[in-house]
């Protein structure tokens, strides 16, 4: 996609201003993408081609910057990170916009955003899409402590846990403040209760990547939620699982049964 069809804003949620960027078709129905830890709407979404992807299907494709990431702003208070608080930002977005129902769709940590988001405003969420997150929304993914030392230390040559290093590695890249993602990093990582996820009424899509070591399984997500699919994606890890062909294609097919009702 060429980036200077995307048109960029923020809104103001609570203290903070929250970056946003908007493509695709203006009349279409809404695709609100929520990003994972240590990325950005660019990196998570316009890269891997989702924006494009939802542009030619007819969407309307808005992506935000979380708390911590991107363009928004970056506390250093682990307090801000909380997941209700970040899917009150999500919220807040699409009210600022005028948006009163949208499909979304979050990618790991963007995932649990979005059961958050589920949970708490279920009138503004059409469907829900869960990608690189499965069980591990409700059972948890292991200990993340690791990584916050890891987006503290002073080079990552002091590093020597592999999961600490990968991340690190991915903030370096892309030149994110390491602070603000060590306190994210720290309180984001609250549990998704089995009842919430079970009183979800919306359809629902759990996408993982057959070689993550994070997420947990596809299909056991799914089955506590009423009406729901999973997809293995075939031969992809958690950081290449998000854009993949099959994961993109199952999304659309998707869409297209929720407008069609097949869920209902």
């Amino acid at each position: 996609m060429n980036l200077d069809r995307l048109q960029a804003g923020r809104f103001t949620s609570g203290t903070l201003d929250i970056a946003w960027y908007e493509a695709g078709n203006p009349d279409g129905f809404p695709v609100l993408l929520i990003h994972g830890f240590a990325s950005t709407a660019h990196v998570n979404w316009v890269f891997p081609g989702w924006f494009k992807t939802l542009d030619q299907a007819g969407f309307r494709v808005i992506g935000l910057d979380n708390r911590g990431h991107g363009e928004s702003d970056k506390p250093h208070d682990p307090e801000a990170y909380h997941p209700e608080t970040m899917a009150a930002d999500a919220a807040g977005l699409l009210e600022d916009l005028g948006i009163d129902s949208a499909h979304v769709m979050g990618y790991s940590m963007g995932a649990r955003i979005s059961a958050f988001l589920a949970i708490s405003r279920p009138d503004l969420v059409r469907s829900v899409v869960f990608g690189g997150l499965g069980i591990g929304m409700v059972e948890g993914v292991g200990d993340w402590d690791p990584i916050a030392r890891a987006l503290r230390a002073d080079s990552i040559d002091d590093v020597s846990d592999k999961m600490g290093r990968m991340f690190r590695a991915f903030a370096d890249q892309t030149k994110s403040d390491r602070l603000a993602l060590a306190a994210c990093i720290s309180t984001s990582r609250t549990l998704v209760s089995r009842e919430d996820v079970a009183r979800l009424a919306m359809p629902a899509l759990v996408g993982v990547g057959t070689r993550d070591e994070i997420a947990g399984s596809a299909e056991e997500l799914a089955r506590l939620i009423p009406h729901s699919r999973f997809l293995d994606i075939p031969n992809r890890d958690h950081m290449l699982a998000v854009g993949d062909k099959t994961f993109k294609a199952t999304v659309l097919e998707f869409f297209a049964d929720v407008e069609a009702g097949a869920f209902a």
